[in-house]
């Protein structure tokens, strides 16, 4: 698989040369730990086998480096390294474990106090154990802190200048440090004293966090926003569902007023109505008696104006008796039993015999008002309060067809 120039680097030496050599950062950090450990223990060399891939582009070669394996026992014999058959083995189960993919492309030296030049026995091991072109052997000196870097080509062993290291997620050289980790004596704090990279890791992390942060929080606010909306959309539903609430019920409350108000008048006309009724027929109530006493004292003028008001409502033989005679036989004429009945006989003059309000009870027809029926009785206006104050209305525009109402 192509790999993709990584673009998170920093350059270490002059790379002017070619193969470009990549180095994934945990790598150079497995490196640095290897180091101590060997400064530590004071003993021989220790080493480890690389692993990554080489590929070739249109006018360069590159060799990514994203694994290192360490040697189970690098051994030396004089001034030469040996590596034994058990050290391939337990290499070759490493890298198939933690690095399937891999290929073991070169290998990585830590030994305190040898210069840093290969010997020709270096190079005859390095050509057989890695063949390949652009393989790579590397020289460190654990004291000192020196390294280089070699890679296979020309068939020799020739020094690159300067290489890259990259950052970037590298989950297999990760799990392989951590199994690791106790075996090489590493505690799990970092041990590499290199500030730059320390520093661009803090920052890398920092960014991803932002980031996370960043990304968190415009879930949240996209969240927050929906919820605004939803509260104000049920805070406008429900003032609308109350708005309309109260609009039915004030409906509902003059409605149940007006039925209130009408059953009571209704109840209030029909018990006066009939009895009064029952009683005038007899002329046995004397209540319908001080209610003719009360129209005589509101009506203060002479019996003559009460029969000159008879006589210009009807052509009846009772209103030209009313008209001819004086005020008090006319009274005795009307009311037939000379009991002094003769406000109410005089005010009923103008009705026939059988017509409504005849017999002391009115019933309200369509289109009547209490002034109408005043006029239709007595012939003028001037009897709606009586009525009223007869019948217990408080109101005289409150009547209905067919409520009987008692007359005065």
């Amino acid at each position: 698989m192509e790999r993709q120039i990584p673009k998170n680097v920093r350059q270490i030496g002059n790379v002017s040369d070619s193969p470009k050599i990549y180095v994934e950062d945990y790598v150079d950090t497995f490196f640095a730990q290897l180091c101590e450990k060997c400064e530590k223990s004071g003993k021989g060399p220790m080493g480890a086998f690389l692993v990554g891939d080489i590929q070739t582009g249109d006018d360069e070669e590159y060799v990514y480096i994203y694994g290192a394996i360490q040697m189970h026992d690098l051994k030396m014999s004089g001034n030469e390294y040996v590596i034994d058959e058990d050290t391939w083995k337990h290499a070759y189960e490493d890298c198939k474990q933690y690095f399937e993919d891999g290929e073991m492309l070169g290998w990585f030296v830590a030994h305190p106090g040898v210069p840093l030049i290969p010997e020709a026995s270096t190079v005859k091991l390095h050509k057989k154990s890695f063949p390949k072109k652009n393989t790579v052997f590397i020289m460190k000196d654990p004291v000192e802190k020196e390294e280089t870097y070699y890679v296979h080509k020309m068939n020799d062993l020739m020094e690159i200048g300067g290489h890259y290291t990259y950052y970037e997620k590298n989950p297999c050289m990760q799990n392989y440090m951590i199994s690791s980790r106790k075996k090489n004596g590493v505690f799990p704090s970092e041990t590499v004293d290199d500030r730059a990279a320390k520093d661009f890791r803090n920052m890398a992390r920092k960014r991803s966090e932002y980031r996370k942060g960043k990304r968190n929080g415009g879930l949240m606010y996209a969240a927050s926003a929906c919820l605004v909306l939803v509260i104000v959309i049920m805070g406008v539903t429900m003032l609308n569902s109350f708005d309309r609430m109260k609009s039915v019920q004030d409906t509902l409350n003059t409605i149940a007023g007006k039925s209130d108000t009408v059953e009571t008048q209704e109840t209030s006309g029909e018990v006066t109505a009939v009895t009064s009724e029952e009683q005038a027929g007899d002329g046995e109530d004397a209540d319908l008696g001080q209610a003719s006493e009360e129209k005589e004292s509101e009506e203060t003028g002479s019996s003559d104006s009460g029969s000159a008001q008879s006589a210009s409502g009807d052509d009846s033989a009772v209103n030209e008796t009313s008209a001819s005679g004086s005020g008090s036989s006319g009274q005795n004429e009307a009311d037939g039993s000379g009991t002094g009945a003769d406000e109410q006989s005089g005010g009923q003059a103008l009705l026939a015999d059988g017509e409504n309000g005849s017999d002391g009870v009115y019933v309200v027809e369509e289109g009547d008002t209490l002034a109408i029926i005043s006029r239709k009785v007595y012939g003028d206006v001037t009897h709606v309060d009586a009525i009223c104050r007869m019948n217990g209305l408080s109101d005289g525009n409150l009547i209905y067809i067919g409520q009987k109402l008692l007359l005065p």
